[in-house]
């Protein structure tokens, strides 16, 4: 199988694998209101937008009719607006979970399932990608590994907070946890969105991909 190929069905399997977490997270949060949980939620919707948006770029560029300019344009307008998702969702999360009260978190079990589901698919994604990409350098996938490398670390610290929430739901310590996670989650996403913004509309970067 030819490296595009690969990359298009790996981005294709990504959209269908992200897809219910959105739904899945949303329904959880019937049973369970977690800072964590409401934040990850948020999360989760606003990468599925950036990954499917990759995947049609992908798709449109990896053609042989995409001339080199116009593929750099697609390229760089898809890792901006994935980048610009990664900030959204990073930047709701921290104002959600500054804002959050200290109420009965309810049920967070759904949540951990999925988030510690989570935690082994997304490290799987991010090898992959970072193979991929290390095969034939492309500005989507690489990007794409970065997304997963930061959804991998993200969806761990979403499971030791609500890991903290089950254990003692009533205790302090699992509060602050709950609060400390959901803010390392927003401050780490805001990070990596603002990377990929910049390394997308910096022009002196000719290639879309030339910072690692």
């Amino acid at each position: 199988m030819s490296n595009k190929k690969s990359g298009s069905r790996t981005l294709l399997l990504s959209v269908l694998m992200s897809a219910p977490g959105p739904i899945v997270m949303g329904l959880a949060l019937i049973s369970g209101r977690s800072s964590t949980q409401i934040a990850d939620f948020v999360r989760r919707s606003a990468e599925l937008l950036g990954i499917i948006m990759s995947y049609v770029v992908y798709r449109i560029t990896s053609g042989d009719a995409c001339s080199k300019e116009r593929r750099v344009q697609l390229e760089r307008r898809s890792n901006t607006f994935v980048g610009i998702m990664m900030c959204i969702g990073g930047s709701l999360m921290a104002l959600l979970s500054l804002l959050g009260g200290a109420e009965d978190k309810g049920n967070v079990i759904p949540a951990l399932a999925i988030a510690v589901m989570g935690v082994i698919a997304n490290t799987l994604f991010w090898r992959k990608y970072a193979r991929l990409n290390k095969a034939g350098p492309n500005a989507i996938l690489q990007v794409q590994a970065r997304l997963y490398r930061a959804k991998s670390l993200v969806d761990g610290c979403v499971t030791a907070a609500l890991l903290a929430v089950v254990i003692a739901p009533a205790s302090k310590a699992s509060a602050w946890l709950d609060l400390i996670g959901s803010v390392i989650v927003a401050l780490y996403l805001v990070w990596c969105g603002s990377r990929t913004i910049w390394e997308n509309t910096n022009h002196s970067c000719k290639t879309g991909y030339c910072c690692k």
